[in-house]
């Protein structure tokens, strides 16, 4: 088993006044060599956006863009339909950029923060038409057991959301002292561990909120709270 270890604290920032980016692999002026990314998933940024504020129209292709909001209130609008559309704590939004789309993001309240992941992983298809999704997950479901939100196009799970990759990403939130064992779809994947909070040890490494592991040429590792923690599962091919 191999394990590298993405401290919260050396993660790239950057402060626009109306947003707060932080980036868990190279992304716009933050540029590391060391964390271009992680197998097929290519962006985990942690984003706080002012009220009223957020991302004009601009464009993506060939992309798997997935957005978790945390807190607050996303509205997201795409030229796949003219329409705002709000998505809210608890629900996830996936969006196959394919040829060509598209899109605005803003945060569609006056007075709140809007606190999210956005997740960007490499398609295993190419040119596929744009398309976007959304859904909303009982957070009850993830209690001390993973909660899937995402699979590939080609798995017959029928509750997730659904890309153009051979990727997994699941949530789960675990009471203090427990212990969690994750099993790999297959040896050629690895998993990106994000601690949202709490405080948890992998592989004798010991993380914190917004700290992160991938773990790979594994079939299963396990997760020990130090504290009751909220995590989030990238699983994606190492090669693609």
């Amino acid at each position: 088993m191999k394990t590298i270890i993405h401290k919260a604290s050396e993660r790239g920032f950057a402060n626009h006044g109306w947003l707060q980016a932080n980036h868990s692999f190279s992304f716009a002026s933050y540029n590391n060599p060391e964390k271009v990314h992680f197998g097929a998933l290519r962006v985990l940024n942690d984003d706080v956006i002012a009220p009223k504020m957020g991302f004009g129209t601009h464009p993506h292709d060939n992309m798997e863009i997935i957005t978790i909001p945390l807190q607050g209130v996303l509205k997201h609008r795409d030229n796949m339909g003219d329409t705002w559309i709000p998505v809210l704590p608890g629900e996830v939004q996936v969006m196959s950029a394919g040829s060509g789309v598209q899109h605005s993001e803003i945060n569609g309240s006056v007075d709140e923060y809007l606190s999210l992941f956005q997740i960007w992983i490499f398609p295993n298809k190419q040119n596929v038409a744009p398309r976007y999704d959304q859904k909303k997950f009982d957070a009850s479901e993830r209690k001390n057991q993973l909660q899937i939100l995402v699979t590939s196009m080609d798995e017959a799970h029928e509750t997730s959301l659904k890309i153009h990759q051979d990727a997994i990403i699941s949530r789960i939130d675990l009471d203090k002292d427990r212990t969690f064992d994750y099993t790999h779809k297959s040896e050629n994947h690895g998993v990106y561990v994000m601690t949202i909070h709490g405080n948890i040890t992998i592989n004798n490494h010991v993380l914190e909120s917004r700290d992160a592991a991938g773990v790979y040429e594994t079939n299963v590792f396990t997760i020990k709270t130090n504290e009751a923690s909220s995590l989030l599962f990238i699983e994606i091919p190492m090669e693609f």
